[in-house]
Order: structure tokens, then C-alpha cells, then sequence
């Protein structure tokens, strides 16, 4: 069996994995990480630092908020919520990412 290539990230990527993985519900940022790599079958993974600039980015950009709660380890972590704002930017990149990826369907798949 070859071995698997790192697939990386795709610039743009990473915000929309985080927006998704919060749409259900709140999750710290070890969450997030183990959502995305449990969705896409250990193929992708988010960097901390990537992750946690991210984060707090999108949170000063109102698209998240976050509260201080428990871990599933029973420590304190910051979870963090989509608001309004967040799932309308979700939406749009969403669609963004649909038609980008439709396209590209034509052009590799032709």
C-alpha cells in the first residue's frame, strides 16, 4: 500500500472547518481538532497554532463567542459557539466552497 500524502490545508480551508465543526454544537479547540480529524478519517489535521489564531480571529470578528466550561479530561477550556453572525458566514462559505469545488470536478474529472 503507498504511503498516504499529507494533504495539508487548503488556504481558505481552515476557517470553514472550524465554522462546520461548530455549527452543532460548542466545542473547545482540542474539539475541533478531533472533529475535523475524525471526519475526514485522519486524512486532514489543524496545526494548534493555525487553530488558535484562528479562533481568535473569528471571535473578534463576531462570528464566535466563548465561555470557560469542563473538558471531557475535567479541565477548564474555552468552548466556543457560533452566533448569528458565524453561521451566516458558514453559510456563505459554504456555498463559496461547493461551487469551487464543482468546478474543479469539471476541470479533474473530465
Amino acid at each position: 500500500m503507498p504511503p498516504k500524502d499529507d494533504l495539508g490545508l487548503l488556504r481558505g480551508t481552515l476557517d470553514l472547518m472550524v465554522l462546520k465543526g461548530l455549527e452543532v454544537e460548542p466545542l473547545h479547540g482540542y474539539g475541533v481538532v478531533r472533529w475535523v480529524r475524525n471526519r475526514t478519517n485522519d486524512e486532514l489535521s489543524i496545526d494548534d497554532g493555525a487553530l488558535y489564531t484562528a479562533l481568535h480571529r473569528m471571535e473578534k470578528k463576531g462570528w464566535l463567542k466563548s465561555s470557560w466550561g469542563m473538558a471531557d479530561t475535567q479541565r477548564r477550556a474555552k468552548f466556543y459557539t457560533l452566533t448569528p453572525k458565524g453561521r451566516k458566514q458558514l453559510a456563505n462559505r459554504e456555498a463559496q466552497w461547493k461551487r469551487y469545488a464543482a468546478a474543479l470536478g469539471k476541470v479533474v474529472g473530465g
